[in-house]
Order: structure tokens, then sequence, then C-alpha cells
């Protein structure tokens, strides 16, 4: 991938990428500490930590036309229960004097338009959280742990209709926009409805040149280029696709809008039905979701929070319910200790882990971790995103398994998506199901749903490609003199644990990390290595990060505590040739060998 600029979206000229460049440990650094220099530059981010600029725009729209009191600020929401639940979130943790002004708006579609019928089957709704600037980070604490806001494409999609007179208020009798006149306008031709001249009720397809400004043609028309902009009629179908792909029972390529999916899909190769897995909006969404669903199934009690983890899955657990117990090292002896916990009385609700964990791809025990939840009565959830089911079988021993589609399943980083799989064999599978039949909301976005069906067509070849690469960047690193740590499944002492999932067919992963023995050549690789940087995994493309850093700036102490050095360096590998890749990571240990003899 050619030299990306400061702030520039990872991939280039794309309007949903999923990462943003910062090509420089400096520039890391300096993200974090807000410095103009960097912020300002920025362009687009990682979703759930930048909030994108069509969302921005389509929240200040919304301000600016029902916003009862100037100067209030919005967060958007796919619909009006999620809406109150972040109302919930904010009015509990932020003080009382922040929530003046709290307020809600929930814009649908004005079915009474007859223009507006072949877009009822999407369901194009947004709620906004209304709030005065200085409750914004409480807002924002909701939005980032949930995974709960919507998605670029729908926000773009909302402002079209929003422009278009299209988009109401649903309790719209109670409520008027500032502008008693309601304005049509033409938004962009990608969205433009038309009455359909038969009772068919398929929407307008959505892959129509649109009058956009230059930068957002460009991005809109790569995309169709590489035939991802697709008729959002079909996103029923693609939706089933993902179910299936992830289930096992599809796993040769099928063009959906060409040929459609049998009503019955073939027995699963994973020993999981398409029903039992469930989609969502991010991968973040679905852990947030299987606690949710876990909490109505079992009861309020706290949680097991197993491994380093994923910053906002901790979060969750400690936010939302009566809080957990948390297990930083995924060890043996944290295991004595918590069997210790579990045979004194203590219960639990559930074990949250990773398989194999970020960014120190450590591995739980899980045999002897299942054993322990079936004598003591705990649920066990995996979150699979990191070595994916591609390479591994985790169902075996979980109750749920969650993954972030966003990764490798999609590869592109241009859409988000996740996924919650319910195993049928399960002790709590029949109250799950019951507890997803009554709080399960589908607000994964039509068009995210259609692009992350595409782009995962190829992903079980890809997954070899990048396992391959992966071991040989692994050996070039591991062998260095100037690298003090790799960290991989294939390296670590907990080994066994890997083995003990790895499918017949499968590889270690394409993520590795690893720990210079200086940190200036730790810097210097980095600012040197020829590859995208950026935040996010699983890419196409590899990707490396200062991980640390971006994930634990303001807590390095900790991850130290854990045994996470602040200057690791996290490195996505992708299906680049793989002797080209090792001539870049070979040229990037060179530039640091020929700094070190500088400073020497």
């Amino acid at each position: 991938m050619p030299h990306i600029t400061l702030g520039e979206s990872i991939p280039p000229d794309t309007a949903h990428a999923i990462s943003v460049s910062l090509p420089t440990w400096k520039a890391n650094v300096g993200y974090e500490e807000g410095q103009k220099w960097v912020v300002d530059n920025m362009q687009t981010g990682y979703p759930r930590f930048f909030i994108h600029k069509k969302i921005q725009a389509l929240a200040q729209a919304i301000v600016s036309k029902y916003a009862a009191t100037p100067g209030l600020q919005a967060l958007l929401l796919p619909n009006k229960t999620i809406a109150q639940r972040c109302v919930a979130f904010m009015t509990e943790k932020a003080p009382a004097d922040v929530l003046e002004g709290l307020d809600t708006v929930h814009l649908v579609l004005d079915t009474s338009d007859p223009s507006a019928a072949p877009l009822k089957p999407i369901k194009p709704t947004v709620s906004a959280v209304l709030f005065q600037p200085e409750a914004f980070p409480y807002a924002k604490q909701y939005w980032q742990h949930t995974g709960d806001g919507v998605s670029s494409r729908r926000a773009e999609f909302c402002h079209s209709l929003l422009s278009q007179g299209l988009l109401v208020p649903d309790d719209s009798s109670k409520r008027s926009p500032r502008s008693s006149i309601r304005h049509r306008q033409k938004g962009p031709r990608r969205y433009q409805v038309h009455v359909s001249t038969d009772d068919d009720d398929t929407p307008a397809t959505s892959n129509g040149n649109s009058p956009a400004p230059d930068s957002e043609e460009s991005a809109r028309f790569l995309e169709e280029r590489f035939g991802r902009n697709l008729d959002i009629s079909l996103a029923e179908r693609a939706k089933a696709a993902i179910r299936r792909r992830i289930a096992g029972t599809l796993t040769h390529h099928v063009d959906i809008s060409s040929h459609p999916l049998p009503e019955q899909a073939e027995p699963s190769s994973r020993g999981v039905a398409e029903g039992d897995i469930y989609l969502f909006p991010n991968g973040m969404s679905a852990i947030y979701n299987a606690h949710r669903f876990l909490l109505a199934a079992r009861g309020s009690r706290k949680s097991i929070s197993f491994g380093f983890p994923y910053v906002d899955t901790l979060k969750i657990l400690e936010k939302f319910g009566p809080g957990c117990v948390f297990y930083g090292h995924a060890s043996e002896s944290e295991l004595d200790d918590l069997e210790a916990r579990l045979a004194g009385g203590e219960r639990f609700l559930a074990l949250f882990c990773e398989f194999p964990g970020n960014p120190m791809l450590t591995c739980p025990n899980l045999k002897r971790i299942r054993s322990l939840a079936d004598r003591y009565d705990f649920a066990l959830v995996v979150d699979e995103t990191i070595g994916t089911f591609g390479n591994i079988n985790v169902l075996q021993y979980a109750d749920v398994v969650v993954s972030s589609l966003t990764k490798i399943f999609s590869g592109d980083c241009n859409v988000m998506g996740g996924s919650a799989a319910l195993n049928p064999r399960g002790r709590y599978y029949q109250s799950l199901k019951t507890a997803a039949a009554e709080l399960y909301q589908d607000t994964y976005w039509s068009e995210d749903a259609i692009f992350m069906e595409r782009n995962s067509r190829d992903f079980a070849s890809r997954i070899d490609r990048i396992n391959a690469n992966a071991e040989a960047i692994v050996e070039l690193l591991a062998s260095h003199p100037l690298v003090g740590r790799v960290h991989y499944p294939k390296l670590n002492a907990d080994r066994a644990n890997y083995e003990d999932c790895r499918l017949p067919t499968g590889g270690y992963g394409g993520l590795l990390s690893v720990v210079f023995k200086r940190r200036e050549d730790a810097v210097v690789f980095f600012d040197s290595i020829e590859s995208a940087k950026g935040p996010s995994l699983g890419t196409n493309f590899t990707l490396t990060s200062p991980y640390v850093v971006l994930a634990h700036f303001l807590e390095l102490d900790w991850a130290a505590s854990l045994g996470v050095d602040p200057d690791l360096l996290r490195i996505s590998v992708g299906l680049e040739d793989t002797e080209r890749l090792v001539g870049i990571f070979t040229s990037a240990l060179r530039a640091a060998e020929e700094a070190g003899k500088e400073t020497a």
C-alpha cells in the first residue's frame, strides 16, 4: 500500500473506511494527547472512537431542526429503545446538573408519503439523544462501550431522507421542526426513491451516480468499481448468507444478486444452526448484547473478565450490571484462585475471554474453564475474533461465541459488523434463546450487511494466505538480535491451549506482537516500515500499530503491571506477496540497526 498521509482514511479514498493513518510514533502519541497538528488533520477514525463526519453532519441537522433550546449536541442511535437505554445510562452516570435539557427525538419513515413505499423493508430509523455539551463524555461512553451507535452508511442514508422530508418524528403531532415549512430537496441520486409502477415493494437500486462533491464521488466510485455497491433490496439475503457463512453451511462463492439462497440450509459443519447466529452492527455490540441476554436469562450476577482484555469488554462488565472480577493474565494460577473462590461459595454470571487475547495472543485453558463452568454453574463467552473460526473451534467449549466481523471476516476495512452464536448443546441454550427472542433487535444496517456479505465471500481462502504470511514474519522477527520477544500462538508458552482448539486445516492467525529490546529501536522500526499504520486488525493489507500507546495511553503502568510492554508493536499481517512482505520488514529492521549504530 502506498504512503498514506497523517489523518487520511485507510484504505485511502474510502468514504466509510474503518482505519485512519497515524504514520509515526509521534503522531500516535499526539493523537492520544489531543495535539492539534494531529487532531485537525483527522479525516476519519476508528468508528467507535471517532464519530464519523457523516454522522456528525446528520446530528447537527437534527439539532438545528428539532432541538428545543440552542447549543445542544446529539448522539445518534438506531431506534427509540436504544436511545432510552442511552438516556438511562447517562442519568445513572452523569451529575444531575449536566443533564439539564436532556431530550430525545425519534425519526422514522413518513409512510404517508407514497414515494417512501419502496423503503419500508429496510426500516430507515434514527434516534437522537440531545444534551448539553458538558454531558457529551457520558453519552460518548455509552456509544463507545456498547457499539450501539449508528453506522456512517445509515447516517448518510437517513440524512438524505431527512433533507427530502421523508424522515419525520414518530411523535410529530407533539414535536414540530423549528421551521414550520417542510422543504423537499433532492438528495444524492444513490438514495432517491421513486414510486413503484407495480405492487412490488423492492427498494430502488443503490448504485446510481451521485452528484456529491469530488472527494465523495471518488470514494463511491472506488466502492462501485469493485462491485461493493449493491441493491439494498438484497439486505435480507445478505444477512442470511452471512449467518450461513459463520455457521459453516455456506462455504462456496455465491452471488446472492443472481442466485438466491435456498430456504433450508444444509447441516452445519460447526454444529450451530443459522437461527442461532445473531448479527450486530459491530463486535462490541455483540459482546454487550451477549451480556444483556445472560443477565436476562440468569439474573443479576457479577461476571469474570479473564485475560488482558480489549478495553471496552472490561468496561461493559464493570459499568452495565453488578460488576466483575478481573484476572489479567489468563494463567493457570489465576484459574486456581478462581476455583478456590467458587469452592468457597462465590457464584458468577459468566466468564468472558478472548481466544487468543489481544495483544499478547495468550490462550486461556478453555477445557479447564469449561469444567469449572459445568461444576459451578456459570456461562462461558469466548471472543474468537483474532483466532477466527477459519482456524479454531471454540464452540466446543463456549456457551456463546462472539466475533467482530469487521476484522478478518470482512478484510476490506470498509464496513463494521459483529456476530454472536449460541451453542445449541450448551446448558443455557434454551434460556438464552428465550432472552434473545425478547431482547434482540436487528439493527444491522442493510447497506452494511450487503458490503459485509460481499467482502466475506473469499474469507476461507484469505485465511490460508494470511496464516502463511504471518508465520514468515514471525520467523524473521523472532530471529533478529534487536527483538526481545514475539507474541504469537505458535511461540507462546500456552501453545497447547491453542492446539486444543486448532482445526486440522487451521493455522495460527494473522496477528502478532513484537517487543524490541530498546524503545528507540521500536520507534525507528515503526516510523520506517512501509505498511499501512493505524488502528484495527484483520485487514487484507498489513497494518502496524503501537497498540498499547493507542489503547491504553492513560494506563500504561497498569498495562505494564500485567506484563504488557508499553512499547509493544502489534502487526496484523495481510495478503501481500510473501517475499515482498518479508523485504518490507527486513528494510525496517535494517533502518533500526543503522539508527542504533549512529546512536552508539
